[in-house]
């Protein structure tokens, strides 16, 4: 762990990662909010303007997904990364978007601000060190099933590429726990913090797998120490073509965003 290891040293600060204009890793708390999957250009559309003026300084929305099975919706692909370009143009706000191929990095990048490297990509070194030689921003989420030190040397071969623009991401884990979509890791926000010196974040939506859960544990991760939070919203969540069951509808979000600014406080952050 050449590059990613926290130097025992000296004072080493936590990395800044510019996304646009936005910075992560600073005294301020960044909220990525945006639906799983693209449906069409209205749907993103009205979720980015209203994240946007709830608070959101980043919009998330997959044009690729990755799903367990081949028949479920997997993305609007080319149409999708259009509907990035046009939302962004519109509302200014920086994109953070999933690359599954590295055959699609230079498509992905030409309307990306940042790339998200998913769960099931996290040890797919091929593509790990395609985004590395690129100067984009990477959004690393942890494996299904992987250790810490599993996803730092994930990390560690995007940064030996060159790219140190590195966000990791805690998205829960497998365990033999069925009532949660996966289980969180609360633990892994200040071990990485220990450990590493990039910023970290917190999903709690792929996390909990249900809508109930997210607000609570988005806050436990603020107290924890995340630098962010990344918050799936759709406008519709029962008619959502991918996670709807964990998705907040806009009243939700909104209520998590009131009540995510005093624990941010407390903790000596504030909203970006």
């Amino acid at each position: 762990m050449k590059l990613i290891a926290r130097r025992k040293d000296e004072q080493q600060e936590t990395t800044k990662v510019r996304v646009g204009d936005v910075i992560i890793g600073g005294s301020e708390l960044v909220v990525i909010a945006g639906p799983c999957a693209i449906e069409s250009y209205e749907q993103l559309l009205s979720t980015a303007l209203e994240v946007q003026r709830l608070g959101a300084t980043m919009l998330r929305g997959g044009a690729y997904k990755p799903r367990t099975s081949p028949y479920s919706f997997r993305g609007k692909r080319e149409i999708g990364l259009e509907t990035i370009s046009q939302v962004k143009a519109l509302t200014g706000l920086p994109v953070v978007t999933e690359v599954m191929d590295a055959r699609d990095i230079e498509q992905v990048a030409k309307v990306a601000d940042m790339f998200q490297i998913g769960s099931r990509n996290m040890q797919n070194y091929t593509l790990l060190t395609e985004v590395g030689k690129t100067k984009l921003p990477v959004f690393l989420k942890r494996g299904l099933a992987s250790t810490l030190e599993e996803w730092i040397y994930a990390a560690e071969y995007i940064m030996a590429e060159g790219n140190d623009q590195v966000v990791l991401c805690e998205r829960g884990i497998r365990t033999f726990e069925t009532y949660t979509r996966n289980t969180v890791d609360i633990t892994a926000i200040p071990a990485l913090k220990e450990l590493t010196h990039l910023p970290v974040f917190l999903d709690p939506s792929h996390g909990t797998g249900k809508w109930s859960l997210v607000s609570p544990v988005a806050l436990a991760g603020v107290a924890a120490g995340a630098d962010g939070l990344m918050i799936e919203v759709h406008p519709q969540p029962d008619l959502a073509l991918s996670d709807g069951d964990q998705s907040l509808n806009f009243k939700n979000f909104a209520e998590l965003m009131e009540r995510i600014e005093p624990v941010a406080k407390a903790v000596g952050r504030a909203l970006a």
